[in-house]
């Protein structure tokens, strides 16, 4: 028996994009020793990686070392900061990507918010 996978809809998309936006607006050392933030992580990079766009490579790149950087136990704020504003630059230039106008404004604002994050941690 084989499981196929099914596709996921934008109001998912939506419901993870909204969720990491949250998650970056409580202390991300605190929430880094937490399951969860490595479970908002994957669930992002396979989102992107649905995508099946090269031009979102990069950001799956910068999600799985982060992912290990949290996974590691440590909390270099430089890494994280630079992982951060990378991660918010691309994810802003990635909205042009969506077709749904409302998940476009979530990844805009999700940029918007790992930028401004990145800038607080370090």
């Amino acid at each position: 028996m084989s499981f196929h996978k099914l596709p996921k809809d934008d109001t998912q998309h939506q419901n993870h994009l909204d969720g990491a936006i949250k998650l970056l607006g409580l202390d991300l050392q605190e929430e880094s020793e937490k399951a969860g933030l490595d479970n908002h992580l994957q669930r992002w990079i396979e989102d992107l990686k649905d995508a099946n766009n090269p031009e979102l490579h990069q950001l799956v790149i910068d999600l799985q070392e982060l992912k290990a950087h949290f996974n590691s136990g440590g909390f270099d704020k430089d890494v994280v900061g630079t992982l951060l504003a990378r991660l918010g630059e691309n994810t802003t230039k990635a909205a042009i990507f969506s077709e749904n106008p409302n998940t476009a404004e979530r990844i805009t604002k999700l940029g918007e918010t790992l930028t401004a994050t990145a800038a607080q941690v370090k």
